[in-house]
């Protein structure tokens, strides 16, 4: 299998790595990781109700999505989150690893990347790298480049937030 870093390298995708503990939850991320530039993200992913179709959704760390709407978003009838199994075999990643340079792994474009609007208004973000224990500070610039460069359009939309 391919390694991100290289692919990173070889895109010249710019980025400041820094290690920790391992987290798994938003709330281990604000009490293991320190306080670092850009913007938490919450990367959710999801199936539709056949488990034919799946979704990765980023959206800023406190932002609760509504699992009732997103879907009409989408045009699907429901979603739900996808099991480790699917994730390891869409993404390439286990549970608390989850983000946006997954995609990495998705050379068939099997998933569909969802933004939240204004997450994607952020300068840089926060990504673990396959693992979760580190985290990439990336430029909105050099996430544009790794899209690109993984073949995945992003769809930006204001997500909708659960009460």
């Amino acid at each position: 299998m391919p390694d991100l870093f290289d692919f990173l390298y070889k895109h010249s995708i710019t980025f400041e790595r820094f290690d920790h503990p391992p987290v798994y939850t938003v709330e281990d991320v604000r009490r293991l990781v320190p306080d670092l530039p850009g913007a938490k993200t919450k990367n959710l992913f999801f199936r539709d109700e056949k488990g034919k179709r799946y979704l990765l959704v980023l959206v800023p760390d406190e932002k609760r999505v509504d699992m009732k709407q997103l879907p009409k978003l989408v045009g699907w009838k429901r979603i739900s989150l996808g099991s480790p199994k699917r994730l390891k075999k869409y993404l390439g990643v286990d549970p608390g690893a989850v983000s946006l340079l997954a995609v990495f792994n998705d050379a068939v474009h099997a998933v569909k990347v969802i933004i939240d609007r204004r997450l994607w208004q952020s300068d840089a973000f926060q990504f673990h790298p396959l693992v979760n224990t580190s985290t990439l500070v990336i430029s909105k610039n050099n996430i544009k480049r790794f899209l690109a460069a993984t073949g995945h359009s992003p769809v930006i939309i204001d997500v909708p937030v659960s009460d």
